[in-house]
């Protein structure tokens, strides 16, 4: 009888690593291998933007979406929290609210955003983008895919499921290109297979003075031991000298997954998470600004439900711009995280001619 009991739980087991083996063919088949360029929009005819003896105001607004998923009740079973993602009539409220404040900055020359959904499990499949843009309807808008996966298995008692998300940008201005650039390198396989493929979003604006406006869209990694953001950033900062030396002005916006160099919180009412904290170095991209507001997070450790005073909170969203722009002033806009795991960041900036 135990034999006969051995050798059915024997085949039992051989059809589950049968099964495992099958879907990790599958996946690894499928895998989401972009290039490491890719042009996502072309207008040859696009005007140049005008600058003026004076020069050239703009506004950016920053802010990663968490998929409308990650609202202040919801914690994330990544981060060490129990949930995967919230209810079909919760992302709703949060995208409406994302929506509704969007609009309020309606005025902003430039929209950067981040953990944008297309088509995921995760967000009840809602089109984020298409949803967003119909808010901007005189902008030009671009979409950068960088996590695109058919079925996240874990958690195992509620799989993330499928996954097509990125990086968004909208302007007021015609960009002439639009091109998506890949961050080198990625978690081993099998990890690798369910994760993000990491990029950011190159907008390209012809400028009356003869140069180019280049804004940068950047989702740089998380979770990974600081391998990954170290690669990214010396590969960020080639990209950006050699645009630099011809002369661009140059603004990069995003989630940089770090804080910016030499980072001194001076929140009032949250605490500093300072729990594998990694600062970008003072030595990169020296002479350039960085802008950024230490009076507000922008960002919290979402183990747990946002508790003030309580949950670990950080600024990883912020702006890097280059020598010939001058900084106006940036501000972190105090939502009580809730519509996202982050908190907008409004920059105004000057183009010096």
């Amino acid at each position: 009888m135990f034999k006969i009991t051995a050798k059915y739980f024997a085949y039992f087991l051989g059809f589950i690593l049968l099964i495992i083996s099958i879907f990790l063919i599958y996946s690894t088949a499928m895998d989401f291998r972009p290039k490491p360029m890719e042009l996502i929009v072309e207008n040859p005819e696009a005007k140049a933007v005008v600058i003026d003896s004076s020069g050239l105001e703009l506004h950016f607004i920053n802010w990663n979406l968490g998929y409308a998923g990650l609202n202040a009740e919801m914690d994330f079973f990544y981060s060490g929290g129990t949930k995967v993602y919230p209810d079909e009539a919760t992302v709703r409220t949060n995208l409406d609210g994302i929506k509704a404040f969007l609009n309020n900055y309606g005025n902003a020359d430039f929209v950067l955003l981040q953990e944008v959904d297309i088509a995921s499990r995760r967000s009840w499949f809602t089109n984020q983008p298409a949803e967003i843009a119909e808010k901007f309807p005189e902008y030009y808008s671009a979409f950068g895919v960088n996590y695109q996966v058919p079925f996240v298995p874990m958690p195992v008692h509620k799989p993330m499921g499928k996954v097509l998300s990125g990086v968004f940008t909208l302007s007021r201005f015609q960009p002439f290109e639009v091109m998506r650039h890949s961050f080198e390198g990625n978690f081993s396989w099998p990890t690798g297979v369910f994760m993000l493929d990491r990029a950011f979003l190159v907008n390209r604006y012809h400028l009356s003075v003869g140069k180019e406006l280049v804004v940068v869209n950047t989702h740089n990694s998380a979770y990974d031991d600081g391998t990954l953001r170290k690669k990214q950033m010396e590969q960020l900062s080639t990209f950006l000298a050699n645009e630099f030396q011809k002369g661009n002005f140059i603004i990069v916006g995003g989630d940089w997954n770090q804080c910016p160099p030499n980072f001194q919180p001076n929140f009032a009412v949250d605490s500093m998470d300072n729990i594998s904290r990694m600062d970008i170095s003072t030595a990169f991209m020296a002479g350039w600004k960085w802008a950024f507001d230490n009076s507000e997070p922008t960002n919290r450790r979402n183990h747990i439900s946002y508790q003030p005073q309580i949950t670990p909170t950080t600024v990883i969203d912020f702006f890097l711009l280059s020598p010939n722009i001058e900084l106006i002033s940036v501000k972190n806009i105090r939502l009580n995280f809730q519509y996202s795991d982050h908190q907008p960041v409004s920059l105004q900036v000057k183009l010096k001619p």
